[in-house]
């Protein structure tokens, strides 16, 4: 059934009244099967259309994880936001050396088009940025794609930092949880980009929001980043300092809030999503 890139929804839940629907197509951009969710708020009449909201995860998550923990299904449903939480890498290639590790391969796309051969299906900027939004556009009348927002969670705040500044003409808005904001000057952001983009620096830079801020600045709306102080990853690899003085530099207004005794879990995302949802709410519903 999914050959033909339909795709076919395999779960459904009620919340808020609204409901969670997952679905599960062939990707042709990533070239196997992917799952994503979809939060449909309670519509107020058949016509209606809502605007849509991008959440990506951060690493070793899934389609599911958000969906499940995060609790923002409260405010998009009265805010009449639409949620939409694809996977985070593609899956079922059993390309060797993918689930060797958490940080890198499956579950860890890092959003980036990958350039080298062996990662050759690793195309996740192309997925979230080109696949899926036709693939909503096409068969989902109620839902409004020209108006969306997005953002995320560590390497899904990566993601949602670097896809926005590339794509100002796609979104409205733009907020992350715990970003790795500045990936080619971590450990993590060394091992996916060397990875997946070789040993060329100036690829690395296409996907570091720190680096592409500079470039892109004709930014209007503020950025939102809530960062835990607490939070283990804090000085090794997130760094929040480092976008937050890029963008002063840049003159691109940001709202960083440091958290105290925050961790980098759900719970932390729990705590703050509201606000972030508002935040979308206010650039989506303008």
């Amino acid at each position: 059934m999914e050959s033909d890139g339909k795709p076919t929804e395999i779960s459904s839940t009620k919340m808020f009244d609204g409901y969670n629907k997952r679905y599960k197509h062939y990707s042709p951009t990533l070239g196997c099967s992917m799952t994503f969710h979809i939060y449909f708020p309670p519509s107020p009449s058949p016509s209606h259309k809502f605007p849509v909201l991008y959440w990506l995860s951060g690493l070793s998550c899934t389609d599911e994880n958000f969906i499940a923990k995060s609790g923002a299904q409260r405010v998009a449903s009265t805010e009449g936001i639409a949620l939409i939480a694809p996977d985070t890498s593609p899956r079922g290639l059993n390309v060797e050396g993918e689930s060797d590790s958490w940080d890198f391969g499956v579950g860890a796309g890092f959003y980036l088009n990958a350039t080298q051969e062996k990662w050759k299906n690793w195309q996740m900027y192309d997925y979230i940025v080109k696949e899926l939004p036709a693939l909503l556009l096409e068969n989902f009348p109620q839902l409004n794609t020209s108006r969306a927002s997005i953002f995320g969670h560590s390497m899904g705040g990566h993601g949602a930092l670097t896809i926005y500044l590339k794509n100002l003409d796609k979104y409205k808005s733009v907020s992350a949880f715990a970003p790795v904001v500045n990936p080619i000057n971590c450990p993590w952001g060394h091992k996916a980009f060397t990875n997946y983009l070789g040993e060329n620096k100036a690829a690395w830079e296409e996907y570091d929001a720190t680096i592409l801020v500079s470039k892109y600045t004709n930014v209007s709306a503020t950025i939102l980043i809530d960062q835990g102080d607490a939070d283990k990853f804090l000085s090794e690899q997130l760094q929040p300092q480092k976008f937050e003085e890029a963008c002063r530099k840049a003159k691109v207004p940001l709202l960083l809030r440091l958290q105290p005794g925050y961790d980098h879990s759900y719970y932390f995302i729990a705590s703050f999503v509201d606000d972030h949802i508002r935040h979308h709410a206010q650039a989506l519903n303008l």
